[in-house]
């Protein structure tokens, strides 16, 4: 239809052109489609005659102005696209050229299409070169977005950047970590994949392939990318392919079908009713254009008078298709004249339920009416005043459809820098009804107008690939529990590894944690080494059985050496006690009652003082009890040199020099724990490396030359006492104790020098343990030893107890 101003518009109304057999020795024959009609874009062409009828209506938007519009079939085919950008950009088609010089008549200002991306590249790199506005309702490659090689590319549609995006994002959100990518190789297909991937990989998707196919190669190219669907372990397939691409693939499949597979669909199929028909895609979501309503629309598609219809070949062609019938034909086919009710008729030209598509015409149409708009009228208060002579280029238009920003019927239409608009999706999802059939339905909103993290929203419960509303599962490997760490395996993506447990001592505390992360000193891995609780700590208790044990045999001990002394006492003037030497018996069983109870501040948490305590106290006590029988030992040899004719050795061992030598020996003894304590003290520590596990507090040492010397001393003592019991053991007379001395010697050094290896080699509180063991066994053997045989007399043989008896030698 001619007009003051023209608009084109190409659409892929057929889907193949007739191909044509060059025999190079006729003129070619037009290029020509065939093939069925689609619906859908005879429904956008349509569209677009109906929005132009509507603005030529207006008072409002172009008052007196008449647009006209050129509308061409380019077969989804590139040459044939490109055929018509010639024709649209020179307007010398002669059905449209009038030959008014004067006037607008035949130019083209702007075009809508193409539905393609691949025709509208080709297509744009004409407009662009000529600066004609090209508005595609439909071509969504994000590569059209770049203005260096498309600077008159403008869209209604939002880019594949922005679907890319959210799709990469609505996998995330439901775990989906190992996915199937299945392509149209062409712009759209691969570009769109191109970028799906790139977003994918930033949220941690993986592919576990990634095919493309069109729709004109060999079928066993087709049955390649099936048979990769069937065998592949991952349950989600992400389909950028144009319906007719995606239809032949899915009759492949229905031919075998494959295990159940979610379908994630981009725009170009998810929301096309002609693909309802796969039953076994249900369950499948993408992302769509939203839909709208646009008043009047349906009535003007269903208003075609049999006039109309017989005037266009394209129409008649609908009409037969849609009422399998020929028009005016009588001979062996349905007659019919073009009175049939359409309204009866259910297919996607008759669909208004769902305008996603349509509504990009009507905008891409709008959009253009109100660049012209703006060159040529003049708005004054309510009014706009236009002069339909007004000669305007299509580089005006150009520049005048950057700046658009308007409504129309509640939708925002305005364009980027890039000649894309706002980003807004609907989710939709193929559910099944009561009745078994598959319906579409909207179950959420995506919108990338709105804050990072904020733009994806769901509102409706979803259902799956096997109808039930639980999230299917596609992952390479399942997520490593906290307590283990992921290890990638070789030559596969990062989506594939191995779960190995954390190594001792070490936890991961989140989900598929790559790391494991070695507890805090003073803290352990639980059993499932995913959280770290502080170390138990061990010392040796008056809790616990040993410790008991320990602590009772102590106190007993030291009730026996008071219980001794209180009989000794008791039977101080008896001849038994007064040749032993009572005095340095008493200050002997005094000094056992010590070392007895100093074994108590061994059991118990360290503590500074208790370290200090335990280790000098026991030095200085145990070098007072072995003075104490040093001293006995050496009275008993004086006393038998003093009975030797003109001996006179007695009084330079009396009990004075007696007491000297005590206090001497254990002077040196705390000499010895003073300069050990003044420079390196024994302090409370916490052992973390004896038992990785638990803490062992313990008391270390300062100096462990201070612990050494102080054993050695006592044991230099002991064995000076050892020699001197030895060389009395023959005196004679029952009064001689050299006997007792030396086996309680005896018993005191093996008992240290064992000690030695046992206290090395113990581990954490047995290390005291033995200590404690130690002092109580050399304690008992002196006391048992030295003073039992004479207990023994005192309380049950009396008789023996008499000056009489000790001076007898064969009857002790």
């Amino acid at each position: 239809m001619d007009g003051d101003y023209v608009i084109g518009g190409v659409f892929s109304i057929h889907y193949y052109k007739h191909t044509v057999n060059h025999n190079y020795t006729t003129k070619p024959e037009p290029q020509r489609c065939e093939g069925s009609i689609d619906y859908s874009e005879l429904r956008y062409s349509r569209a677009m005659v109906f929005a132009i009828e509507e603005i030529n209506n207006s008072t409002e938007l172009l008052p007196g102005i008449t647009l006209g519009y050129q509308i061409h079939d380019s077969c989804a085919s590139v040459p044939i696209a490109v055929h018509a950008a010639f024709q649209l950009s020179n307007s010398l088609d002669p059905v449209f050229y009038t030959g008014h010089n004067c006037s607008q008549f035949g130019k083209v200002m702007a075009i809508i299409g193409e539905s393609g991306s691949t025709p509208s590249i080709s297509m744009s790199r004409i407009f662009g070169s000529f600066n004609i506005p090209q508005v595609s309702h439909f071509a969504t490659c994000a590569c059209l977005s770049d203005k260096q090689q498309y600077p008159s590319f403008f869209r209604t549609i939002p880019s594949d950047q922005f679907q890319t995006d959210a799709l990469a994002k609505l996998i995330k959100h439901f775990g989906w970590t190992w996915i199937g990518a299945v392509r149209s190789d062409s712009d759209y297909g691969n570009n769109g994949m191109a970028s799906f991937l790139n977003a994918a990989q930033k949220e941690g998707i993986c592919v576990e392939y990634s095919e493309s196919f069109y729709r004109t190669h060999p079928r066993s190219r087709i049955q390649r990318v099936a048979d990769v669907i069937r065998r592949s372990t991952a349950t989600v397939v992400v389909a950028f392919v144009a319906v007719t691409e995606l239809s032949i693939l899915l009759e492949e499949l229905s031919l075998e079908p494959s295990p159940p597979r979610q379908w994630i669909g981009s725009e170009s199929w998810v929301t096309n009713h002609d693909m309802l028909r796969f039953s076994f895609c249900a369950g499948a979501i993408g992302f769509g254009i939203q839909k709208s309503v646009i008043p009047g629309l349906r009535e003007f598609l269903l208003d075609l008078p049999p006039k109309d219809v017989a005037a266009s070949p394209l129409l008649t062609e609908f009409w037969e298709d849609a009422f399998n019938c020929r028009l005016g034909k009588t001979i062996d086919e349905s007659l019919c004249d073009g009175t049939e009710e359409i309204q009866t008729v259910q297919n996607p030209y008759t669909d208004t339920s769902q305008l996603r598509i349509t509504n990009m015409v009507y905008k891409a149409v709008y959009a253009i009416a109100h660049a012209i708009h703006n060159e040529v009228c003049q708005d004054t208060n309510s009014t706009a005043q236009c002069d339909k002579f007004t000669m305007i280029e299509s580089k005006q238009v150009l520049t005048q459809l950057k700046k658009v920003h308007f409504s129309q019927n509640g939708y925002h239409v305005s364009f980027d820098v890039n000649g894309d608009p706002v980003a807004r999706y609907e989710l939709v999802n193929w559910q099944k009804s009561e009745s078994g059939s598959i319906k579409m339905v909207t179950v959420g909103l995506y919108d990338a107008s709105l804050p990072e993290g904020q733009e994806f929203h769901i509102n409706r419960n979803l259902t799956w690939m096997d109808g039930g509303t639980h999230v299917p599962v596609s992952v390479c490997s399942d997520s490593c529990l906290p307590g283990t760490r992921k290890v990638l395996q070789k030559g596969k993506p990062i989506c594939c590894y191995d779960c190995i447990p954390c190594p001792e001592g070490e936890i991961s505390n989140a989900t598929d944690s790559p790391l494991c992360f070695p507890c805090p000193k003073e803290f352990w891995p639980n059993a499932e080494r995913d959280t770290c609780f502080p170390k138990p700590v061990e010392f040796l208790s008056f809790d616990e059985i040993l410790g008991i044990i320990l602590a009772a045999f102590s106190v007993g001990g030291a009730c026996l050496a008071i219980i001794t002394a209180a009989v000794f006492f008791h039977h101080r003037t008896s001849p038994i006690v007064r040749a032993n030497n009572s005095e340095l018996s008493f200050l002997l069983l005094f000094s056992l009652t010590l070392c007895f109870l100093c074994s108590l501040t061994f059991i118990g948490a360290p503590s500074d003082w208790s370290c200090r305590l335990r280790h000098t106290a026991f030095g200085i006590i145990f070098v007072l009890c072995i003075s104490c029988v040093l001293g006995k030992t050496i009275v008993v040899l004086m006393a038998f040199r003093a009975t030797l004719p003109g001996s006179n050795v007695m009084k330079w061992f009396g009990p004075l020099q007696q007491r000297i030598t005590v206090v001497s020996f254990t002077f040196i003894q705390v000499l010895i724990c003073t300069i050990w304590l003044l420079l390196r003290p024994p302090f409370p520590m916490k052992n973390l490396t004896i038992h990785k596990e638990r803490i062992i507090l313990e008391c270390a040492l300062g100096s462990s030359i201070g612990f050494w010397v102080v054993l050695g001393y006592i044991g230099l003592l002991a064995l000076f006492c050892f020699v001197l019991a030895v060389l009395a053991r023959k005196l004679p007379d029952n009064f001689n104790e050299a006997k007792l001395i030396t086996f309680s010697m005896l018993i005191f050094c093996a008992v240290w020098i064992t000690f030695i290896p046992a206290y090395v080699s113990s581990p954490g509180k047995f290390t005291v343990a033995v200590e404690i063991f130690a002092i109580l066994a050399s304690s008992f053997g002196l006391i048992l030893c030295i003073f039992a045989p004479k207990c023994y007399i005192i309380l049950f043989r009396p008789e023996k107890n008499t000056k009489k008896h000790l001076m007898n030698k064969n009857q002790f």
